[in-house]
């Protein structure tokens, strides 16, 4: 009796929500006259186009060719990860960000970074060290889901030693919490 019970529960469910799955419109545009020879693409990350730019909020572009890191307009411009008093999860709005700079190294064989971890100065030494080590490994565990290459990416740990914010209130603190993505 059960069994029937989940099977047409079940059955239900998908009939319910069949209605709503369509393609979006945005993805099924025209990408014909973007060409992709050099190994180089662009798009989004979550139901991007794929091949041929995408805009996002705020006037920003999505493209993997060699130069876009350079481009102050591409999302790829973007390159330091804040991160939240004692933590090393990379947090909800730099998480596409990231992704974008492992998909730009998948796409740019020849690129590499390194990522500099930091703390703010709470804490021992020793301890900032190790959690700046951490957070960079975050960030590089996203870039090599996206496709990087684990020799591209290098990680150096610099601790509470090189802040960009010399106060001790919230703010410039939360500014030394990064990591920073450095293009070689």
């Amino acid at each position: 009796m059960k069994r029937i019970f989940f099977v047409v529960v079940l059955a239900l469910s998908i009939t319910a929500c069949g209605e709503r799955i369509k393609p979006d419109d945005e993805t099924t545009g025209d990408n014909s006259n973007v060409s992709a020879s050099d190994g180089a693409t662009s798009g989004g990350i979550n139901g991007g186009a794929g091949i041929g730019g995408t805009a996002l909020e705020g006037g920003m572009l999505v493209s993997y060719e060699k130069n876009a890191i350079n481009d102050p307009n591409n999302v790829l411009s973007g390159k330091i990860v804040y991160f939240d008093f004692d933590s090393n999860t990379v947090g909800d709005d730099y998480v596409e960000l990231v992704k974008h700079h492992g998909k730009y190294l998948s796409f740019n064989a020849g690129a590499s970074v390194r990522l500099e971890g930091h703390a703010d100065e709470r804490g021992t030494r020793e301890y900032n060290v190790a959690l700046a080590e951490k957070r960079a490994q975050a960030v590089k565990q996203l870039m090599l889901y996206e496709g990087a290459g684990n020799d591209q990416i290098s990680i150096v740990s610099y601790g509470e030693e090189k802040p960009v914010a010399f106060g001790h209130d919230d703010e410039s603190m939360s500014l030394n919490r990064r990591v920073e993505v450095v293009y070689q």
